[in-house]
């Protein structure tokens, strides 16, 4: 009895812990499934978070910059007011630790609509769910971001596989444009 008791207590204490062992097995098993290395993984992190606060703190509500890092090449997407201003942005990014080569995609423009940002979040799931459904290249290789309509990939890949997600993505509805920044392994 006294054991089950202690079973119970010890249990009940840990209901809190399980979300933040969830989520680090999640991270964890995606992690085993990159092809970057658990550090790229932990800087590409870091230098997206970092970049969102540097950013964020210096434009505020004048711009929407999205930036993503993978295997430390960042893409820098959105609207800036001006180009002063993407230019700064681009050098904020550039001052981060650990950061490569930058991509920036900014255009000098008003920031987009909520309702452009859902057609964007909505072309990407659907991308990414024809990425699943096609095995020539593993999904989880590939990042995927949408601006503006505009599909973005990065990750790190042979030319078949470039090739066969370039072809998945150009194919899926909504896209006016693939850009390919992959990594190649051949």
């Amino acid at each position: 009895m006294r054991n089950i008791l202690f079973i119970l207590i010890f249990s009940a204490s840990l209901q809190g812990c399980f979300p933040v062992i969830a989520a680090g097995a999640g991270a964890g098993a995606l992690m085993v499934q990159d092809r970057r290395t658990s550090g790229a993984y932990v800087e590409d992190e870091a230098i997206e978070a970092k970049s969102f606060d540097r950013i964020g703190k210096q434009f505020k509500d004048t711009a929407h910059v999205n930036v993503t890092s993978y295997n430390r090449n960042v893409l820098i997407t959105g609207e800036a007011p001006d180009e002063t201003a993407r230019t700064q942005i681009e050098r904020i990014v550039a001052n981060i630790q650990n950061v490569g080569k930058i991509h920036n995609e900014l255009i000098v423009a008003g920031m987009s609509s909520l309702t452009s940002r859902s057609n964007d979040t909505l072309i990407t799931s659907n991308v990414k769910l024809r990425f699943v459904g096609d095995k020539r290249f593993s999904a989880n290789s590939i990042k995927v971001v949408t601006e503006k309509g505009t599909v973005y990939l990065m990750g790190i890949v042979n030319h078949a596989e470039a090739d066969a997600a370039g072809a998945v993505a150009s194919g899926s509805q909504g896209v006016s444009r693939v850009v390919e920044l992959f990594e190649y392994v051949d």
